[in-house]
């Protein structure tokens, strides 16, 4: 009998018959052959003379966007934990409300607007783009960082402190472990925005699978739109899937 794709056996992602190993081979079939689509888009808008962007591979912009994303997102996931850890410990309590306003008006303010006041002082390129994005994904994290400690019931952490555990061994063997999936969920969130936001660093230099969609909105080109714009799509897709998968390993193995 087949085992379930999302039963988290110890196998890793790539179970038989998951959806996940067929959401990675689609968008790379995409990525590649999408060079070679010139007959599929001209039936589709035959009034453009280019109808597929050409001006860089969609390999190397699928590289760069997935480098872009993870270098921001891994400074909102170890600052935003940093903060939320902080601000559930006696030291930072009083201090969350004026922290969780902070990092709420990272999502307040466009991206649009942080990439235009970052580039006067960075420059154009990827810095004012990972910049914008750090902002932009800190709350979810933040959030989840501290709904997941928060969730740990008062009669574990009680029972804890009564087999005389310190604050840090309970923090690391109890709180932590606990609180993981409700911080993955933050996590997850937060690389989701950040994966379809990315496509507007193309605005300010950075070059991701946002480029043709600039580009196309800049030409009039519809194709060029679809074309980044499903590309963007499935990454997300498949990185959402990948985040189900680990989100099932970790509730299996608790």
């Amino acid at each position: 009998m087949a085992i379930p794709a999302a039963h988290p056996n110890g196998r890793g992602f790539w179970l038989p018959g998951g959806r996940l190993p067929w959401a990675v081979l689609l968008l790379a079939a995409l990525v590649l052959g999408m060079p070679h689509s010139h007959v599929f888009f001209a039936s589709l808008f035959p009034a453009l003379d280019r109808p597929v962007y050409t001006q860089e591979p969609f390999t190397q912009l699928l590289w760069q966007h997935v480098v872009l994303v993870g270098v921001s997102s891994a400074v909102s996931v170890v600052v935003g934990s940093a903060f939320g850890l902080w601000i559930t410990r006696p030291a930072g309590r009083q201090f969350r409300p004026v922290l969780e306003t902070l990092v709420s008006m990272g999502q307040t303010f466009p991206p649009v607007a942080v990439l235009a006041v970052a580039v006067p002082l960075v420059g154009f390129g990827e810095l004012p783009a990972i910049i914008a994005l750090a902002l932009y994904g800190l709350l979810p994290v933040v959030q989840g960082t501290v709904s997941g400690l928060q969730s740990v019931p008062g009669s574990v952490l009680q029972s804890a402190t009564g087999i005389g555990m310190t604050d840090g061994q309970r923090l690391r063997q109890v709180e932590i472990p606990l609180a993981l999936p409700v911080w993955l969920a933050g996590v997850r969130t937060s690389v989701i925005i950040n994966i379809g936001t990315a496509a507007i660093a193309s605005t300010v230099g950075a070059k991701t699978l946002g480029s043709p969609i600039i580009v196309g909105l800049s030409g009039f080109n519809t194709a060029y739109v679809l074309q980044g714009a499903v590309l963007v799509g499935l990454l997300a897709v498949v990185t959402d899937m990948a985040f189900e998968r680990l989100a099932a390993r970790v509730d299996w193995k608790r």
